[in-house]
């Protein structure tokens, strides 16, 4: 029975030792192969460095503001009697647009006024008597002093009046009417906005470097998408006097005619602004360009070799300085030479020294002024 238990347990230990060794060949192989795997090669797209001059213009984004533009309001509480305007009208200076309910003060500027008569009377009487020495002249004091106050208490009440008459106060283009015929206002409430349109404004901000170019009446040329075709000329009016310290830009504000009133405020424009200089450039489409914090890169197709010294088709990855942006298109100053040839798809999935396949039948965008369909 002994022999026969011995005899098993041997076959087991046999057994075992077999299948580990069998799984230890398995390991080992499989290691070895995971040294001499070569992961397949990336599909990109790429493109011929070629060197170009672009102008020195710079390229931001403008808003328009109004030159003059407030939010017409009433200064007194009052209900709405009469309204003189229609939304979307042009006004001007002086112009009467809403009217509200002077009953109440209308009565007491007859009765101030009333007053005012009788004290007016009383002191010609007073002044007479004075003269002749009938009476004291602290009592003539008493009577020049209630004269003055009925006629500034008269005063007041044309005051009040004239302040529920509320009047455009410049020439613009009314916006859409938020009071109606009847309504009570509350001192503040807005009626109708108001803003003048010709000229106008367009701000936008520039990078610190390149304010020693900014100057005072420096031309620049204005587009918007909306307007296909159609460009404003306009010239530098004020600097801002700060460097903003969140994005170290320097805020500009540009004064340009607006005759038909086609740019409102609000509105975002594009700003080509000259700086001068013409800036040598190898363009390459945006989509090319690995942006990251420790610098902006783009990966170069080149013949490498592997371990084994074998040549294959890889890419490098390249540190770029990156200049402006044309269209689809960004502007490289260093680190592309002219006939390179530049991966322009696919970046985010690549590594210094990965293979790569070349397959260019479809391009991205690399138009220098694209023409969106939705624009």
């Amino acid at each position: 029975m002994l022999k026969r238990m011995l005899f098993m347990l041997g076959v087991v230990v046999l057994l075992l030792g077999s299948l580990g060794f069998v799984k230890f060949r398995q390991i080992q192989t499989a290691i070895a192969q995971g040294k001499s795997f070569q992961p397949p090669p990336t599909a990109v797209t790429t493109i011929v460095a070629e060197k170009e001059t672009w102008p020195g213009t710079l390229d931001v984004i403008g808003t328009v503001a109004a030159i003059q533009g407030v939010t017409v309001s009433a200064d007194l509480p009052g209900t709405v009697a009469r309204i003189h305007f229609e939304s979307g009208q042009w006004v001007h200076e002086g112009d009467i647009l809403v009217e509200l309910d002077t009953r109440q003060e209308r009565a007491q500027l007859a009765e101030m006024e009333a007053q005012h008569d009788l004290a007016r009377i009383n002191y010609g009487r007073t002044q007479k008597l004075v003269q002749e020495g009938v009476i004291a002249r602290t009592e003539y004091d008493n009577v020049t002093a209630q004269q003055k106050v009925t006629e500034g208490q008269v005063g007041e009440i044309k005051a009040a009046i004239d302040r529920k008459t509320i009047r455009a106060p410049f020439s613009g283009v009314l916006g859409i009417r938020q009071a109606n015929l009847g309504q009570y206002l509350a001192a503040g409430q807005a009626i109708v906005s108001l803003q003048s349109l010709n000229p106008i404004y367009v701000n936008f901000g520039v990078p610190q470097q390149t304010t020693a170019q900014l100057g005072i009446g420096r031309t620049l040329h204005i587009t918007s998408n909306d307007f296909p075709g159609l460009q404003f000329s306009g010239r530098v009016t004020a600097l801002d006097s700060v460097v903003n310290e969140a994005t170290r830009n320097l805020e500009v504000q540009t004064t340009l005619s607006n005759p038909e009133s086609k740019l409102r405020p609000g509105m975002f424009v594009q700003v080509a602004l000259g700086l001068g200089t013409n800036t040598p450039v190898v363009a390459v489409p945006a989509s090319a360009i690995n942006y990251a914090p420790y610098g902006d890169s783009v990966f170069i197709v080149a013949d490498l070799k592997d371990s084994k010294g074998n040549t294959y088709k890889g890419v490098r990855q390249q540190i770029v300085k990156v200049g402006g942006s044309r269209g689809d298109q960004v502007g490289v100053l260093s680190g592309i030479n002219p006939g390179d040839e530049v991966v322009t798809s696919g970046v985010f999935k690549l590594r210094n020294g990965a293979p790569v396949q070349i397959n260019n039948k479809v391009q991205p965008d690399n138009n220098p002024h694209p023409k969106p369909e939705d624009s």
